[in-house]
């Protein structure tokens, strides 16, 4: 099959390209032979027949598990440039020419325009073949590839014949700001680009990370659209622009602080580097910059089985002044991946060969002396051990058979690198650990390893802090707010609760009346929407409220009155709405999809509000009841039944589980 099918060709306009490539060769006023050169207009999709990734590639085969791609050429006497546009490329997909490796494709999700610079004496006079192929994957993985465009330049002549002049500014100061800085084509496609800057940058096809919201970027002539942000809270500034070969354009951008947040700490309590874990491609001092960058205040540097410090090269990069950095450590074993934070930076390592999960977490809290241990991404598949996989967990009773003492302090229900197809399906599981009696907060994390591909702090984590100066964070303050569940998880919109104006996320509700009032704000920047609003006691779905879309920063303030609950119940907010498309922020794709079809959604939600219902100052989980119930039973089925008519199905499930339990 040689073109795609239709829903990629109607995603993949081929006009703003070939536009591209005729301004190209025109303002460069290249001779004959030497313009920029479309040598296949086409655009193909490549797979395993009858494997399709997701539900758009359903519709017909692909072209095939690889792509060999015949044209003419002119020998290259000097270094030449080949542009391919990509999209939704997951895995490793070499490119070859003439049988000599160029590189691989971007692994990224999002369309993009690879520049690949073509060695001296590579291109042959007549025919020429191009290669698209990966080594045999069990991992499936779909891709769109094409158009391809020849260019007789070097990629540094291409990408110096015009220039942009970039310098983002925060409204409130006046005064350069640490962003992103996103380059897309009439497609939404990102483009190459060359960057430079008095200051560090960290650059990558189409994004550029600046510290201080300068950079000068090199450019092929064409028209293009600039995004300028900080993450979550700030603004998306957007200008378009044209440029000619020899032009040079200064944008001056401004973006400003819309997401309120006081008496709250932004975190990432996940981050790689490549310096330190070795894979991924950020190194030390880019990550710095993304961090800035994309907003975060409190950074934890959590590379796999290593205490890293990233004190010396915030310093190094000028960034220091914007976030406070914490030494944790991901101690990552065959049994799961747990982070450690703050540990000190020459200290011991604990023992990652431990499988058996009391063993390893005490080991983890004794040698790291760590004060917060989270699992992390708990439904990914590493080391064929998936930590709340059915072998391991029981999804409906929350019974852990890898740990009945359950000592971590916080679970990711939200990592943006590693999504889930259902959203709330963490979130389920979370429920149960709570109704189980465990205490363990819900966080959201990034789980980055790059610059770009999966965005630093996309989901993040609000602690509780009376920090004003994020340089100054109290580690210990933060921490004591995780131990305690004072946190917010926010994949786009961050939800707040409160019960009887008195109460809000970790504490416990107590001395309450026959009704209880709940008030939920959700916020989020402009470039977000929310559609609903959800509450949930014990995990169960008691009030909703659907949302209308508002490029307002408060997306909805939502009141409930409910009757004073019977028995203890934990009470937990979810604001959720359509995902992020822009090519500044879009929403990832799940990282171990279980499911063909992709709805993107963000997702802001609370943690517990502890309702002390029965009125005894303190908090009974659903499974303390059910054993209580259980007991009082005493081994008939028909009293236990009419003794649980006052109870929801939280403690319903449990007290099944302790029934059939006693009866084995």
């Amino acid at each position: 099959m040689r073109d795609a099918p239709r829903s990629i060709r109607a995603r993949g306009n081929m006009r703003p390209f070939l536009a591209f490539v005729c301004l190209l060769s025109v303002a460069s006023g290249a001779a004959v032979g030497t313009a920029p050169r479309v040598i296949d207009a086409n655009r193909y999709h490549l797979g395993v027949p009858g494997q399709p990734e997701w539900q758009e590639f359903e519709p017909g085969p692909p072209h095939g598990p690889q792509l060999e791609l015949r044209f003419t050429a002119e020998s290259n006497v000097a270094e030449s440039t080949l542009l391919v546009r990509q999209r939704d490329v997951k895995t490793a997909w070499q490119v070859a020419l003439n049988g000599r490796r160029l590189g691989a494709l971007e692994m990224l999700a999002q369309p993009l325009v690879r520049a690949f610079s073509v060695p001296a004496g590579l291109l042959k006079a007549g025919e020429n073949q191009l290669v698209i192929s990966r080594a045999p994957s069990r991992v499936v993985d779909d891709i769109v590839v094409g158009e391809f465009v020849l260019d007789a330049r070097s990629r540094a002549e291409v990408l110096a014949q015009a220039t942009l002049e970039v310098e983002v500014s925060d409204a409130a100061t006046g005064r350069g700001v640490p962003c992103r800085l996103t380059l897309v084509d009439g497609e939404d496609a990102l483009v190459p680009l060359a960057a430079s800057a008095a200051s560090p940058l960290a650059e990558r096809t189409g994004v550029v990370y600046t510290g201080d919201g300068r950079a000068r970027l090199g450019v092929a002539p064409g028209t293009y659209v600039l995004h300028a942000g900080r993450g979550f809270e700030y603004s998306v500034a957007t200008e378009r622009v044209t440029v000619a070969a020899g032009d040079t354009r200064r944008l001056a951008l401004t973006i400003r602080r819309e997401v309120p947040t006081p008496g709250l700490v932004a975190c990432d309590t996940h981050i790689h580097t490549l310096t330190f874990s070795k894979h991924g491609d950020a190194t030390l001092d880019e990550r710095m910059l993304t961090i800035a960058g994309e907003g975060i205040e409190l950074a934890v540097a959590t590379d796999h089985n290593h205490h890293a410090d990233y004190t010396e090269a915030a310093a190094r990069t000028g960034m220091n002044p914007h976030f406070r950095s914490v030494v944790g450590n991901e101690v990552t074993t065959k049994a799961g991946h747990f982070n450690a934070f703050p540990v000190k930076a020459g200290a011991a390592l604990p023992d990652a060969q431990l499988t058996d999960w009391p063993a390893l977490l005490a080991s983890i809290r004794t040698v790291t002396g760590a004060r917060v241990i989270t699992l992390n991404h708990p439904r990914d598949v590493h080391s064929n051990f998936t930590p709340l996989g059915p072998e391991n967990f029981n999804a409906a009773t929350g019974d852990l058979k890898s740990a009945p003492e359950f000592a971590v302090d916080a679970i990711e229900v939200v990592t943006s690198a590693a999504m889930q197809s259902d959203i709330m399906r963490l979130y389920r599981d979370w429920f149960a650990l709570l109704n189980r009696g465990h205490r363990v907060a819900a966080i959201g994390s990034s789980d980055t390893h790059d610059v770009s591909r999966f965005i630093l702090g996309q989901a993040r984590t609000y602690a509780v802090s009376q920090a004003a100066d994020p340089a100054a964070i109290d580690v210990e303050e933060i921490c004591a707010s995780f131990r305690a569940g004072k946190l917010l998880v926010s994949l786009g919109l961050l939800a707040q609760m409160s019960v009887d104006d008195r109460f809000t996320v970790g504490d416990l509700a107590t001395g309450l009346g026959g009704e209880v009032r709940i008030v939920v704000e959700v916020t989020g920047p402009s470039w977000v929407n929310a559609d609903r609003v959800e509450l949930f006691a014990n995990g169960i779905k008691v009030r909703a409220q659907p949302v209308a879309a508002t490029r307002a920063v408060r997306k909805a303030r939502v009141e409930w009155t409910l009757p004073r609950p019977a028995h203890d119940v934990h009470l937990v907010a979810i604001a959720t709405g359509p995902g992020v498309t822009a090519p500044y922020c879009e929403t990832p794709r799940p990282y171990q999809a279980s499911s063909r079809i992709f709805t993107p959604r963000v997702i802001g939600s609370t943690n517990p509000i502890w309702i002390d219902a029965d009125g005894d100052g303190k908090f009974t989980a659903a499974r303390a009841y059910a054993v209580a119930l259980v007991q009082r039973a005493a081994g008939d089925p028909a009293r236990l039944q009419s003794l649980l008519g006052g109870y929801d199905q939280a403690v319903q499930v449990q007290a099944a589980d302790v029934a059939a339990a006693g009866t084995k």
